[in-house]
């Protein structure tokens, strides 16, 4: 089973798996957003930054996973967004779960390189919702609590893809 997982992520399949995934979550959100007029707040668009890290991950990959440098680098880039996101998640949903004056929504979110992606793509970087707000929730759980496994599930999966691919003699070929 090791070694399977190990051939998995060493071909295509698997990231493209992973990007289709990731893009299914990012046009979940415009849909929210756009059609169903939610307001994305700071938190959100971090979180939304951070699927992003991932998909970045998996076209990263997709360039040729058989090359070890491309392959760790995903993995990389995988697992820190994912941790990013799962961090974001949490403390999006302890901020709506447990309101506070004392507690409060970031005033910008944080692009990385300090590029102003909500000036150049509003449609999808700005932030105009409040963090504490609850403005849509399935099964009594708000949208950054399912958030909450699905960056779990993310970072899980790509922890369990780096220790099959440090097995001995898969690590670095």
């Amino acid at each position: 089973m090791i070694a399977s997982l190990q051939a998995f992520s060493a071909r295509r399949t698997g990231w493209l798996l992973l990007a289709a995934s990731v893009l299914a979550f990012e046009l979940c959100g415009l849909y929210f957003e756009h059609v169903l007029h939610l307001q994305p707040c700071v938190l959100c668009i971090d979180e939304r930054i951070a699927f992003l890290g991932i998909l970045a991950a998996a076209l990263l990959a997709l360039i040729n996973p058989r090359w070890f440098i491309l392959r760790w680098g995903a993995l990389l880039l995988w697992g820190f967004s994912a941790l990013r996101g799962l961090q974001l998640a949490l403390h999006h949903t302890d901020l709506q779960l447990h309101p506070s004056p004392f507690k409060a929504c970031p005033l910008f979110p944080t692009f990385p390189g300090d590029l102003p992606l909500d000036r150049w793509m509003p449609w999808m970087f700005q932030a105009t919702g409040d963090c504490s707000e609850r403005q849509w929730s399935f099964l009594t759980w708000e949208m950054p609590q399912w958030l909450i496994p699905i960056f779990g599930a993310y970072l899980l999966v790509a922890l369990v893809i780096a220790l099959v691919n440090l097995r001995r003699g898969n690590c670095c070929s």
